[in-house]
């Protein structure tokens, strides 16, 4: 290893779009390799060609870009341990598979698939508690264990099928310290013999998952809880290669669970639990069925990161709201929970709110305007400011701006009939016509001015102050939403508010 420097990877399979909870092992060891000034590295691992998806790939990249998380080295990166797509890497797994099996720690396997799966069935039929291919039944099979020396290099000569499998001990207890989960012990006895080769020239994930990180200099793996059945032989294959004293530290990542905590929450739950599980939209090649995705949502990378580092890492306080310095500063794997951690769209939410009321005014209505473009509406920026900072209180995200303020605007078309019900009389036009005369006559239209002249002149002409303020709402907006009816007028301007009181009084008497 180098000096101790640390050096994480984050190996994705291009098999689909990235789930969160893979996004979230990302982050935690991009945060982990900062706190240490260490390396993070992305490492495709592509080696299944038949699961292989189109696009998956740049998929992965652009969410790790949208997240700023990027690599200090690998797919998408400069790197002095490249390639970093392990199908770039195939011919130099081939001699760490043969220096297994010269040295007696792995076999050629040549059962075909139906004798795999009569072997099963047979084991099952005879109850046998052992149902797996290892070194309890690897005697009953087809392989250079059980086959003359002669028969095996005939076999090989001629091309035929075959697999290397690992030659797990017979006898022994596996153990390692997990950096999160605590101690583990397997016995070999209840492991099978895992496939590291195919015939094909293609090493199966334990094998390039193993040579990859020693070779890339990994010092700790850290990935999804899904994998810690695997260690073992991952241990084992350090061993057998002669790199038993360069063993990265494991660390394993507690599941993500839905909201309801009975169950992992996968890629199949997507838009049926009505949230995104993925970080951006994917549109499947094949079938081209669209996902949804946190980007496309509305969600800010900010606020998105804050939130998913959360779920099963603590800081130990009580804050919430954190910058990426701030957690790069304060990320400790001791932090990191035991347990699965259970989904909450409620507060992914709260997060995305209030990321977007720290934001500056200025870039909200820079991020809003396309919305306006997109509907042939050209605004003031100084004029849509004014009114993003009367409504920001309410909105979770940008597009929530557009049905917080359209009545800025488009003068209404329609009238909530439950307001015209309740506060609609039959004198209501004659005092709206009044009014509309008396606001002609105002010189400064400033929210304040208008808050205290119009208070007066109700006073002054004995009305309702509550019923006239809510009728002139509906007027202008059409429904009993928005904010402050001074601001609102303050902002559509004099004339424009006599000509929406001047066109509801004709459509409401016409009802």
């Amino acid at each position: 290893m180098q000096d101790n420097k640390v050096r994480v990877r984050f190996a994705p399979s291009p098999t689909g779009p990235l789930h969160i909870g893979g996004v979230r092992t990302a982050i935690f060891n991009y945060l982990f390799a900062k706190k240490h000034h260490g390396d993070f590295i992305l490492r495709i691992e592509d080696t299944d060609r038949m699961r292989f998806v189109p696009g998956a790939e740049e998929y992965i990249v652009q969410s790790l870009q949208w997240l700023g998380i990027e690599p200090n080295e690998g797919v998408g990166a400069s790197g002095n341990y490249g390639p970093y797509r392990q199908s770039e890497r195939k011919d130099l797994y081939k001699k760490y598979v043969d220096n297994l099996v010269d040295n007696g720690f792995a076999y050629y396997a040549f059962d075909t698939p139906v004798e795999l799966d009569s072997f099963r069935d047979r084991l099952k039929l005879e109850k046998n508690p052992v149902q797996q291919y290892n070194a309890l039944t690897r005697s009953m099979m087809i392989n250079s264990l059980t086959l003359p020396e002669k028969e095996v290099k005939q076999r090989l000569s001629k091309g035929d099928p075959y697999v290397v499998r690992l030659k797990l001990p017979d006898e022994e207890i596996i153990e390692f310290d997990d950096a999160v989960l605590g101690n583990f012990k397997f016995e070999s006895s209840q492991l099978d013999d895992k496939i590291l080769f195919k015939s094909d020239g293609m090493p199966t994930y334990h094998l390039a998952n193993v040579v990859d990180d020693h070779l890339m200099q990994i010092t700790h793996v850290i990935r999804g809880s899904e994998w810690t059945n695997s260690t073992p032989v991952h241990i084992l294959l350090y061993r057998y290669l002669g790199w038993e004293n360069e063993l990265p530290i494991f660390a394993h990542l507690p599941l993500l669970l839905k909201p309801d905590g009975k169950g992992k929450l996968s890629k199949r739950d997507g838009d049926r639990l009505g949230f995104p599980v993925f970080p951006l939209e994917w549109v499947n090649p094949d079938t081209k069925e669209i996902s949804s995705g946190y980007r496309e949502s509305g969600y800010f990378p900010e606020a998105f990161l804050n939130f998913l580092v959360l779920l099963g890492w603590n800081p130990g306080i009580e804050q919430e709201i954190f910058t990426k310095k701030e957690l790069i500063e304060l990320f400790s794997i001791d932090r990191i929970g035991k347990s699965g951690s259970k989904f909450d769209q409620d507060k992914a939410r709260w997060f995305n709110h209030h990321y977007l009321q720290l934001k500056p005014t200025s870039e909200l209505v820079k991020l809003f305007k396309p919305v306006l473009e997109s509907k042939n509406i050209s605004v003031d920026d100084k004029l849509l400011e004014s009114i993003i900072n009367l409504v920001k209180e309410r909105a979770t995200f940008i597009n929530d701006f557009w049905s917080l303020t359209h009545y800025f605007f488009f003068a209404p078309t329609e009238y909530d009939p439950q307001i015209i019900k309740k506060r609609w009389q039959e004198n209501t036009p004659d005092i709206l016509v009044n009014f509309c005369e008396f606001l002609k006559t105002i010189q400064d239209f400033s929210s304040t001015n208008l808050e205290t002249t119009i208070k007066q002149y109700i006073q002054d002409h004995e009305l309702n102050m509550g019923q006239l303020l809510n009728v002139i709402r509906l007027t202008l907006v059409g429904s009993s939403q928005g904010p402050s009816v001074f601001e609102i007028m303050s902002l559509l301007s004099v004339n424009e508010v006599i000509n929406r009181i001047h066109t509801a009084i004709n459509k409401i008497n016409k009802f």
